[in-house]
């Protein structure tokens, strides 16, 4: 999963960065609200997590900007404690959910994970696919009950596929979420990391659908029980 981060504090930047990344993110950061209107309006983030105290533009006013223009990617807002009337500015503005200023990281994550499985459509904290299993909390995941052993690509790859099972998705789609904006992106590498994922789940619940992309199934006969 793609997440912005749009924070001015330099040290808060430092400790989400580090902890979105260890939690399996790829994360852009914008310090202003200019950069980060411009990343929100050209890049396809899975979420974003936006503090309302903004130089250049202020968040509430980035929010509305997004809005307006059609983008909806979940937006968690970060907020001065005791700054009730932003909340309502924020969610008025199209604010998915928040979080007051000082906050544990934990709760963040948890917040962030609950955004993107309400935008995906999904109840369950744990994402299943057959006999394939893996826990967003915890980073992890199994097949057949062994414990996979990912690379952290591997994981954003296999975390997104599951988060969209069953769909056709395209190299550039993959491409666009799971690496940041700074990494030197290449279409052509999402078919090494899908051929080193195959061998680990197995090589059949990952169809190529030639010409369009790569498509997760359970195995004939599987099912969530399995």
């Amino acid at each position: 999963m793609r997440v912005l981060l749009v924070e001015d504090d330099v040290d808060l930047s430092r400790q989400l960065k580090l902890a979105l990344g260890d939690a399996g993110y790829a994360v852009d950061h914008a310090a202003d609200g200019e950069e980060a209107h411009f990343l929100g309006d050209t890049e396809p983030y899975d979420v974003v997590v936006l503090d309302l105290g903004l130089p250049k533009i202020d968040g509430v006013s980035v929010l509305e900007r997004w809005r307006r223009d059609g983008k909806t990617t979940p937006v968690l807002i970060l907020t001065a404690r005791g700054a009730w009337s932003d909340k309502v500015s924020g969610f008025d503005a199209g604010a998915d959910d928040y979080l007051t200023k000082p906050f544990h990281t934990e709760e963040l994550l948890a917040r962030l994970r609950a955004l993107l499985r309400r935008s995906a459509g999904i109840a369950s904290a744990t994402l299943s696919c057959g006999g394939l299993r893996l826990d967003p909390r915890a980073a992890r995941a199994t097949v057949s009950g062994e414990p996979l052993r990912l690379t952290s690509l591997e994981y954003r790859l296999l975390h997104y596929l599951m988060m969209h099972q069953g769909r056709v998705i395209s190299r550039t789609e993959l491409v666009e979420h799971l690496y940041d904006q700074d990494f030197d992106r290449d279409s052509n590498t999402i078919e090494v990391f899908v051929g080193r994922l195959r061998k680990k789940i197995g090589p059949d619940r990952i169809e190529t659908v030639r010409g369009l992309g790569y498509r997760l199934t359970p195995l004939a006969g599987e099912s969530d029980g399995t």
